[in-house]
């Protein structure tokens, strides 16, 4: 394809003219200031997060009178895609020890520590095994395994700090504690991380941090990391049993308000079913797909806040929902791969961030949601956006001074995954910038949890995006990675002691969900949507009726 158009390239000229003395500055150390904490204050008004008319109040369930963006409201103000009469619950299709939700790297790593306990385990997921946020990540996971230069004690500053002080500090301190562990399990079951010549562990630095504690593998950590927990998943066959679309539509609960299973629907066969379990991991992921104030979005196509939903209906609190993350850097242009992740490590590595004039307009480690809002500042109010073709804006990712700072090949060899993207769209990266705009990237906040996994529903067990309180109101580059395994490692262990030793039988019931639709009648809630939404809404009116959307049951058969 043709790259750039003519337009642009003109633009790139002005870039070009201001590369050499950044690069120089960048060789001397020198750096923009970091904002003092007013100004950030002051930045974030521009944050999507802070728009009033963003958020509304729930008028139903457990979280009545919080105010969250509208579209999750709208899906939790919803009924069931299933008449609870109409379910069978007598009629067992599948039965394990442990029933994981989610098919992604919180899940998967619970499967594995779960069998380790000696416990029979299903993984249930929408897609495929592995079609998940974590696939998507690439960036890297945060550790502080350099002891003579960082601790924990450094992450957990820094983990509070991106989170303006509002984390739930038991979860971060198990974070933070337990991220070294993490590391040094998934290099024993292969994952192949950046290393210096001698062996040692390379590490870059993130926004918000204080300490080079980003371990990476490329530019596609996240994969990496999936592949790994897969493999080793799968090569426990006998014990973890994987169910494909496969998607979760309601939890079930028994006569002692314990968590005893869940109803799916087979999105192949269009059939629903049912599963029952000693205990229930959810680990569902996030919502991007929900496509906040009309955001694009890095997220997976399956990311539409099931696990909320369900968990939701059965009586779990949401927390730290009032905020999301926008990652400051997504492909703009060009548009067939417009929401796309590009990685903080491209600043990390030396990149800058540049308005319409070349101008560098804000120091590159700021956390995320102070950088998303600079950025989105300096395309508004400030006017030094750079227009697409289509009239959107976006700022510069100025990725070939990576090339000068640190050798030639440096972007081919340390990027490969956006380098190959790019190139498709004939452009190379290693010798003209990107053009960026935040993009919706992470859900802040979920179901809340403790720090062994827990609900206040017995028997279901959390983990990974899905759930609220580790990064408080604005998470750190690095340390969703890191949550989805130590949590999901946690939620292994709690889920088979519980099924060993806590678990109660009794009869099945769907009872909380016709008391949900009890309460949305007396709030005065009059909705043709149902929810879980499973799959994103972008059909046209012609179409919508005939998928799996907020607007259609499915066929039960």
């Amino acid at each position: 394809m043709a790259g750039y158009t003519p337009e642009l390239k003109g633009l790139i000229k002005k870039v070009e003219e201001t590369r050499p003395a950044r690069v120089e500055r960048k060789k001397r150390g020198e750096e923009l200031p970091m904002l003092s904490l007013r100004e950030r204050e002051e930045r974030l008004k521009y944050h999507p997060d802070y728009k009033g008319e963003s958020r509304r109040e729930i008028r139903v369930g457990p979280n009545k009178g919080y105010a969250i963006p509208h579209e999750i409201v709208d899906i939790l103000e919803a009924r069931s895609r299933v008449d609870p009469d109409e379910i069978d619950l007598s009629a067992i299709d599948h039965e394990t020890d442990v029933l994981i939700i989610g098919g992604g790297g919180a899940g998967t790593a619970a499967a594995l520590l779960a069998q380790e306990q000696g416990v029979k385990v299903i993984i249930a997921t929408k897609l495929r095994h592995g079609d998940a946020n974590t696939m998507m990540a690439e960036g890297g996971i945060q550790a502080a395994t350099k002891g003579d230069k960082d601790s924990p004690y450094y992450h957990y500053l820094d983990v509070m700090g991106g989170g303006h002080f509002k984390n739930t500090p038991e979860l971060v301190r198990t974070l933070v504690i337990e991220a070294p562990k993490v590391i040094a399990w998934l290099e024993s079951m292969g994952m192949m991380y950046d290393k210096t010549e001698d062996g040692t562990m390379r590490t870059l630095h993130g926004g918000g941090t204080c300490r080079q504690r980003m371990h990476c593998a490329a530019d596609i950590t996240g994969a990496e990391i999936m592949r790994t927990l897969r493999d080793e998943a799968r090569n426990r066959i006998e014990d973890i049993k994987v169910l494909e679309f496969s998607a979760a539509v309601e939890l079930i609960l028994n006569e002692h308000g314990h968590c005893a299973g869940a109803v799916f629907y087979n999105m192949e066969t269009e059939e629903y079913f049912n599963v029952r379990a000693k205990a229930i991991i959810m680990a569902t992921g996030g919502s991007g797909r929900l496509h906040y104030q009309g955001y694009m979005t890095t997220n997976h196509y399956g990311a539409t806040a099931d696990g909320l939903v369900i968990g939701y209906r059965a009586g779990v609190e949401l927390c730290f929902l009032h905020t999301y993350q926008y990652h400051p850097t997504g492909i703009v242009y060009p548009e067939q791969a417009e929401g796309l992740l590009i990685t903080e490590k491209f600043r990390g590595a030396g990149a800058n961030v540049l308005n319409v004039d070349g101008e560098q307009f804000v120091n590159e480690r700021e956390p995320r949601d102070v950088e998303s809002a600079t950025v989105i500042r300096e395309c508004t109010d400030v006017g030094k956006g750079v227009p697409t073709p289509t009239g959107k804006l976006g700022v510069w990712l100025d990725s070939p001074m990576i090339d000068m700072l640190r050798g030639e090949g440096t972007v081919q060899k340390e990027f490969p995954g956006k380098h190959i993207l790019f190139r498709r769209y004939g452009i190379d990266i290693s010798k003209e910038p990107m053009l960026v705009y935040p993009t919706l990237h992470y859900q802040n906040g979920g179901l809340e949890f403790n720090p062994e996994g827990e609900t206040v529903i017995p028997g279901l067990i959390v983990a990974g995006e899905v759930t609220g309180g580790i990064h408080g109101e604005n998470r750190l580059m690095g340390n969703s990675l890191l949550g989805v395994c130590v949590f999901g490692r946690i939620a292994g262990r709690t889920a088979a002691a519980y099924a060993k030793e806590r678990a109660k039988e009794g009869r099945l019931s769907l009872e909380h969900v016709k008391k949900y639709h009890g309460e949305l009648e007396e709030s005065g809630i009059v909705t043709d949507r149902v929810a879980p939404m499973l799959l994103p809404d972008y059909g046209n009116p012609e179409v919508r009726e005939r998928q799996l959307t907020a607007h259609y049951v499915g066929t039960i058969r």
